[in-house]
């Protein structure tokens, strides 16, 4: 964000762009480009940063509507700042519907379907440099779901007032990280020896039920598939507040590797100016390896190439060895040389794999993941 507020900032720009139409100029409006071809990877910085690319739209017949469409929204985001309101992208889309159903006028602006609006909200912050939660935009809380004996979290409510969880007390509930976990802090009331990231959050919780947290001193958390804000930003919170080592455990694939997983420690091409508060840099890939099929006997099958979703993640595998700075990074080489694993022996091995270790012992998938964490194997 800069010095100025978003008020202030949204301001001086519909100012520039009235001052333009006064004087017979034609107005611009200019963002970064989120895509991969404007990212760049730093392994000091850890997450996919913006380069030098803006998205510049300069009013015309073929544009009015979409710059029309972002000041609309616009005065309705600010009108949510200004009275503490906040919605999601949905029930925006249907505040815009409302706008236009009462005011015929409006109608030019009118939204198709809702990944209109999307687009346009998701342009007002890369034009404004801003997070959706600060124009109080709120995604669904998805994923993250956290079990712990040993962590206290402090959240700061809306209206200056504290609440404290104690995560030791909740059982086999678990707690819900808020997608802008800013607001939170964070206390251990012995010591935490790690995180575990599970991708499945059914498998999270059968560790749980299982007593994974009652035998280790960790925090274990299920992403759910691909990490939402919330759990992006609750693993950045763990990685800077509590310093412990974080381990992402997941399915051997493709779609795993670049989609889950390098979303979860470098952030996204589409999230470049939110990367640097919802990425965990410090996150290591534990597994499955593909070493671990053969170590541990692992039952894996052969990707469906007739499959569109498969082959789709094996071009994308494919594209990014050659174009994604992350994995093109050479402290990235190891996650590389999985991505290469994976396109030469088209196979996959899923997380749930390590129960045929040895079915009559459901503590087995625990202790090799233990058993991997003390060895370092992991990438």
């Amino acid at each position: 964000m800069k010095e100025e507020t978003i008020p202030e900032l949204s301001k001086t720009l519909c100012n520039r762009l009235l001052t333009d139409l006064e004087n017979a100029k034609r107005p611009v409006l200019e963002a970064i480009k989120c895509s991969l071809d404007n990212s760049k990877y730093s392994p000091s910085v850890g997450y996919l940063t913006p380069g030098n690319k803006m998205v510049r739209t300069e009013l015309n017949v073929s544009s009015v509507q979409k710059m029309s469409r972002a000041i609309f929204i616009l005065e309705i985001l600010l009108r949510n700042i200004d009275t503490g309101a906040v919605n999601t992208k949905r029930e925006l889309y249907y505040i815009s519907k409302g706008e236009i159903k009462h005011n015929p006028e409006l109608k030019p602006l009118d939204f198709g379907d809702q990944s209109e609006s999307d687009s346009v909200i998701d342009f007002i912050c890369e034009m404004l440099e801003c997070y959706r939660e600060e124009l109080n935009c709120y995604a669904n809380d998805r994923g993250g779901q956290t079990y712990s004996n040993q962590l206290v979290v402090t959240e700061t409510l809306p209206d200056g007032g504290k609440a404290v969880v104690d995560l030791g007390s909740m059982g086999t509930t678990p707690f819900q990280p808020k997608n802008r976990p800013q607001s939170l802090r964070l206390k251990a009331k012995s010591k935490i020896d790690f995180c575990l990231v599970v991708e499945s959050e059914g498998t999270a919780n059968t560790f749980v039920a299982n007593g994974f947290c009652k035998r280790n001193k960790a925090i274990l958390m299920g992403a759910q598939g691909v990490p939402s804000n919330a759990v992006r930003g609750w693993c950045k919170l763990i990685q800077d507040e509590l310093k412990i080592p974080i381990y992402f455990f997941g399915d051997l694939d493709a779609y795993t590797l670049q989609n889950i997983f390098r979303t979860l420690k470098a952030g996204s091409a589409a999230s470049l100016i939110r990367n640097s508060d919802f990425s965990a840099p410090d996150v290591r890939f534990l597994g499955v390896l593909p070493e671990d099929i053969k170590k541990y006997d692992l039952d894996d099958y052969p990707v469906k190439e007739n499959d569109i979703g498969e082959a789709r993640a094996l071009k994308k595998a494919a594209d990014a060895l050659k174009n994604d700075p992350f994995f093109r990074d050479k402290r990235n080489r190891g996650l590389s040389k999985i991505l290469e694993w994976l396109l030469k022996n088209k196979r996959r091995c899923e997380q749930q794999a390590f129960f045929t270790v040895d079915p009559r012992d459901p503590t087995m998938p625990e202790k090799i993941i233990i058993e991997k964490i003390k060895r370092k194997d992991y990438v």
